[in-house]
């Protein structure tokens, strides 16, 4: 998939766990591993919202486009 979430980094340097971070968004631990993942295939605005309010971050620090058509060089 080429957006990729970066939830994981995020949270890695804020040393906050799924669980904290599901609760303080909103969210099911297991709706985190979806997003976490690269499974979702949307993502709700307030939502969104809520993962930026938490992770004090913009949308563009949590979502990367990557080209799956670019060649890696070798």
């Amino acid at each position: 998939m080429p957006i990729v979430v970066r939830i994981d980094v995020l949270l890695a340097q804020r040393r906050m766990g799924v669980g904290e971070f599901a609760e303080k968004v909103g969210l099911t631990p297991a709706n985190v591993a979806v997003l976490k993942n690269g499974r979702a295939k949307a993502v709700r605005f307030s939502t969104l919202e809520a993962i930026c309010r938490v992770l004090e971050c913009q949308p563009g620090d949590l979502l990367q486009w990557v080209d799956e058509d670019a060649q890696v060089p070798g």
